[in-house]
């Protein structure tokens, strides 16, 4: 019976018998969950009035432990992303309540960022609902399964796909 993808890889096959399809397979189902996955995860953070981005903001503040607090060049860093676009989340941040930024004691030419009561109550709340989600999401799967698709997609994430970066280009979960 199968899937699209299997009815788009049979269509190839016949097409094309000479290639080997099977990493289409993988790749277009890949996609194809994100594509499902994205609009679900999304409605979690929406329903706070956040974005993927500003979560990911909150919550790498958030696992930084007391006094949640990193400078932007650490949140580049972790995030994987640059100064500019980091300036832009840190201002609707800064402008929600969520987070404050305050000069470095340490280096007066940088300044900190610090999580809010507000931005720790709002994270807090959004990982519970958010981690309740994925695990709904998840449910399929079982935990075996969820722990053997774990370890493949981090051995996909090693190899030349994610590179020599170490991070596998993961983003926040």
């Amino acid at each position: 019976m199968g899937d699209a993808i299997d009815r788009i890889l049979d269509q190839w096959r016949r097409e094309r018998p000479d290639l080997d399809l099977s990493a289409m397979g993988v790749f277009g189902r890949l996609a194809q969950v994100m594509r499902l996955l994205e609009p679900r995860v999304d409605q979690v953070f929406t329903k706070r009035g956040l974005r993927q981005g500003e979560f990911d903001v909150l919550a790498a503040l958030r696992r930084a432990g007391p006094p949640y607090t990193l400078i932007p060049s650490e949140l580049s860093a972790v995030l994987m992303m640059s100064r500019a676009g980091m300036t832009n989340r840190l201002d609707r941040l800064e402008a929600a309540g969520l987070v404050e930024r305050s000069l470095d004691p340490a280096d007066r030419r940088s300044f900190r960022v610090r999580l809010t009561d507000e931005g720790l109550r709002i994270i807090d709340e959004t990982l519970t609902e958010h981690a309740a989600n994925l695990a709904r999401l998840a449910a399929p799967l079982g935990p075996e399964d969820a722990e053997t698709l774990a370890g493949i997609l981090r051995r996909l994430l090693d190899g030349p796909l994610g590179g020599s970066s170490g991070d596998g280009g993961r983003r926040e979960a």
